[in-house]
This record gives C-alpha cells, structure tokens and sequence, in this order.
C-alpha cells in the first residue's frame, strides 16, 4: 500500500464520473471532529491554523455546513490540489489504473484519519499536527491513536508500506505499523555544490513516485530504482530507504 499526505488547496471542480463513491472508514470519527471545530468562530480557527480571516471564515462555515449538502462532498483523490496530486495527476490515469490506484493508495487525513481515493469528502482545513484538545485527547495524534494503522492493516494487500507522506502526517501512524514493512523515499537536489532536501520538488517528486508505483505495480522493491521523473536517478538503497538525486 501507499500513503501520501492531503493537500491544503482544494479544487472546486468535480471529476468524479469515473469512480464510484464511497464512504471513509472513520465518517463517524470525521463528524464528530468537524462538529467539535463549529464551536468555534473564525478568530478561534486563526489562532488555531495560523490561517488568514478570510480561510478562517471558510472553514467556520464548513464546518457549520458539515454533511448538509452532498454537492459540496466529492472524491478525495480529485479535491485536493497540493503538489504531490498534480504530479500524481489522477484524472488522467487510464480506467485500470484508476481501479488499481483505489485498491493500493490511501490519503492520511487530520479530520478524516484515512481517505480512499473513491471516498467521498466535505472539504475541510485541519492538519494533523493542530495543537488543539478534542474531546478528552489533547491532539489528534492523540485522538486518531492506533486506529489509522490498524485499518491500514485491515485493507493491505502485502507486507510492504510506501510512504509517500510528511513527517507529520506519517507520524500518525509510526510507531503502530508492525509488523509491516515500511519503504521510505528520500528525493534529493543538488544546490551549491551540495545534496539536499528542497521541500516543493520532493512533494512534486512523491506525486511522480505514486504515480510510479501505480502505472508499473510494483508492489515490492523490485524496479523502483528505475524511476526517473524529474530528471531523478537513483542513489542507493539505504536503512529501507530508496535516496534519489537530481540536479
């Protein structure tokens, strides 16, 4: 299976003829979050969010909104916008690799826990790493648990988990994966002379690898030292983790 983190920017368009909806594993957990955060006004989500007023004020009333109107919820993989769902540019995947992508590729989620791309979402703004107490957890790490893990467990097909995600959003799961292995990607540029993490080309640089992954089936380590978007060549293969450098 793959993760990947979500994305802040969401897109307003639909594109959803292609894949059938579903219903996220924790939509129960979702909204009871979502009803915690109405409580709150924009003034509270600012300070929360570090956001502006005015997505301050969106999310208020997305909140508020929450489940109301099933024209506002439509297929995660087509919401959101970030730079890893460019480049994994799931709309023009062909229907195969649509159908195969739904099976092996999972969304982390503050709100949600864990998103299939088929899963129906309300659009939201919540980042796991919120330093807010929810009901008696005083974060969502707290909150969320082992709970994402587990279902991750639960809907695995094989041994080995890519992660594609942030730090911050794999955190949520870490310490729970046993006995999965865990495949870790390292995407490194050269600048100054020097190798290094640039945070937007390794976003853009995850999307290509999900992508990758999803075109070509891999679904052990074999072949994945051929990937090569980007201009990205493989390094070496170190601690379960695949380091690739581009210039």
């Amino acid at each position: 299976m793959i993760v990947i983190s979500p994305a802040k920017r969401l897109s307003d368009k639909a594109c959803d003829i292609i894949l059938n909806a579903t219903t996220p594993a924790f939509d129960k957990e979702a909204n009871l979050l979502a009803k915690q955060l109405a409580e709150l006004n924009a003034s509270d989500l600012t300070r929360l969010m570090g956001v502006s007023d005015s997505i301050a004020k969106l999310n208020v009333e997305r909140f508020k909104s929450w489940g109301n109107s099933k024209k506002e919820e439509r297929r995660a993989i087509f919401q959101f916008e970030g730079d890893v769902f460019k480049h994994l540019d799931a709309k023009n995947l062909d229907n195969d690799d649509i159908a195969y992508m739904n099976q092996r590729l999972r969304i982390l989620s503050g709100i949600y826990g864990l998103l299939r791309p088929s899963d129906e979402m309300n659009p939201y703004r919540l980042e796991m790493g919120t330093k807010h107490n929810f009901g008696d957890s005083k974060n969502l790490y707290d909150f969320w648990g082992d709970k994402i893990a587990k279902q991750i467990k639960i809907e695995t097909k094989g041994s080995i988990l890519f992660n594609l995600a942030s730090e911050e959003y794999f955190s949520s799961i870490k310490k729970y994966t046993g006995p999965l292995k865990v495949i870790d990607f390292k995407f490194l540029s050269v600048s100054s002379g020097k190798e290094r993490v640039i945070g937007v080309i390794a976003k853009r640089a995850r999307g290509e690898m999900a992508r990758f992954l999803i075109e070509n089936r891999i679904e052990d380590t074999k072949g994945i030292e051929n990937f090569s978007s980007m201009g990205f060549k493989f390094k070496e293969f170190e601690n379960n983790t695949f380091i690739f450098v581009t210039s």
